[in-house]
């Protein structure tokens, strides 16, 4: 008997990485499972697709040209669109058949920066619908406002004139319904977070600037009603090298963990009264956090967190997450009064995971249940990328069940929940969707799981006519009857 190819961690990465994506749109076909009747409206992931132009390749997985892909779930089928964000960072280098601007990982000589400051961003880190558009963002950088339906970009969306072009502006908006988001001002003497809020009609309702200590570099944030939540990691931008050397982001940024790590509470409100305040919060690092809220005077602040920085990582594009150390679900509560951490609970789940997902209407709010991905060879030497999908729950205390996909397969995008609209639903009645890889066949597919419990295999399977990347963040506009 002749043995089949060998299968590694790894087997494949470059299939999903090093391919030329494709713009396009039509009416999924040969659907298997069951997707329910209730499931009515559009799932939006988007993600870096271009790594390759003119013979130059990008280090870095965030590096790529943001692409949206959508699945428009409607009485009459599945449509599947896919389009690039056109970015001015993309239009003028598809105009000059080769890259022009500096990456987040990667420089190269004679590279360009916006304003001769910041990055000209690719936007491929999420979509969320906003003021009756598509807004796609980047790090440090405006939103570019999508056609909800085609994903045509119309151009940057500065809310109405209240933000520039160099206003820092981050990847992770919130919404409740109104958006919240941050950004930091870089500076060799006096960094500053940008905190802004904005009501569902794009008008600014309160923006507060809060002076750090230091350059922390930050991804994400969590919130309650009273209060806006940072973990902030010794992962420090040396602002001066970025400039003085010409070198990427992710060779600016430091790892001092002997520093310490800190929660940083800001209010929400603009009572005088209500004081900023920070507790110490241990080593360790957060790229994504997972919630945030208010119980009897504690405020619950739960991470995912990582023993070191994962963008490291994120290269040599395809071979990723070579090296990757240990993460887990990591709970922190907080007493207000004393304004100090009564209690870290961590999880015991220590495959790496990333992409935490919430019921959307529980952010801010107490909540047990939330899914992410998972790579199940995380111990490992050597390339891997995800392939499991685990339901946590405070409630267990634990991971309640995975689904891991076949060796040489691969999950892609934040495991977005989308709740089951009818009267009476459980707390986690709903689907989850999420990207399947199969770069042994070239193929690609979404899956939809029961939330409840997704050790029970994909309800649906949708495939599609063509391979795309593994995206970052996704989120669901449900339809409005």
């Amino acid at each position: 008997m002749t043995a089949g190819p060998s299968v590694t961690a790894a087997s494949g990465l470059d299939q999903c990485f090093l391919f030329e994506a494709v713009e396009t749109s039509y009416d999924i076909s040969g659907i298997q499972g069951i997707v329910p009747e209730w499931l009515r409206g559009s799932y939006y992931v988007n993600g870096p697709a271009r790594f390759e132009r003119d013979g130059r390749r990008y280090k870095h997985w965030l590096d790529g040209d943001g692409m949206i892909c959508s699945l428009r779930f409607t009485d009459a089928g599945v449509r599947f669109t896919s389009r690039f964000v056109e970015t001015t960072k993309l239009t003028e280098e598809r105009a000059a058949g080769r890259f022009l601007y500096r990456g987040f990982g990667t420089a190269f000589e004679g590279d360009r920066l916006r304003r001769g400051l910041m990055l000209e961003p690719p936007v491929n880190v999420s979509a969320y619908c906003f003021d009756g558009r598509l807004l796609a963002f980047g790090e440090q950088t405006l939103p570019y406002d999508l056609d909800p339906v085609t994903l045509e970009t119309r151009g940057e969306y500065d809310f109405y004139g209240k933000l520039n072009a160099v206003s820092p502006f981050a990847a992770h908006a919130k919404l409740d319904p109104n958006l919240m988001n941050f950004g930091v001002q870089f500076s060799p003497n006096q960094p500053v977070l940008n905190v802004y809020e904005f009501d569902p009609a794009g008008s600014l309702v309160r923006r507060k600037r809060h002076p750090l200590a230091l350059p922390h570099s930050i991804h994400d944030f969590g919130f309650t009603p009273s209060s806006y939540v940072f973990f902030l990691s010794p992962l420090l931008m040396d602002f001066e090298r970025f400039h003085r050397d010409s070198v990427s982001v992710v060779e600016s940024l430091k790892w001092e963990p002997e520093r310490g790590s800190s929660i940083l509470v800001l209010p929400r409100s603009s009572d005088p009264a209500a004081k900023a305040f920070s507790v110490p919060a241990g080593h360790g690092y957060c790229l994504h956090l997972i919630n945030a809220f208010d119980r009897d005077g504690k405020l619950i602040v739960d991470v995912l967190e990582l023993d070191e920085p994962v963008y490291p990582q994120y290269q040599p594009i395809p071979d990723l997450f070579a090296t990757v150390k240990g993460c887990r679900p990591v709970r922190f509560t907080i007493d207000r009064e004393s304004q100090r951490v009564e209690e870290r609970v961590a999880m015991g789940y220590e495959h790496t995971p990333d992409f935490p997902s919430i019921h959307p209407s529980l952010a801010g709010r107490e909540y047990n249940d939330f899914w992410m991905l998972g790579i199940s060879a995380a111990a490992a030497s050597g390339p891997k990328f995800f392939d499991e999908l685990a339901h946590g729950s405070w409630t267990d205390g634990g991971v309640r069940d995975t689904y891991r996909a076949m060796p040489g397969r691969y999950l892609g995008g934040e495991p977005v929940f989308v709740p089951n609209p009818s009267p009476g639903a459980a707390a986690d009645d709903g689907v989850i969707i999420v990207q399947h890889l199969m770069p042994e066949s070239l193929s690609a597919e979404f899956l939809l799981f029961e939330a409840a419990c997704v050790a029970k295999g994909p309800l649906a399977r949708l495939p599609l006519r063509h391979r795309i990347h593994p995206g970052f963040h996704a989120s669901f506009q449900s339809e409005v009857h």
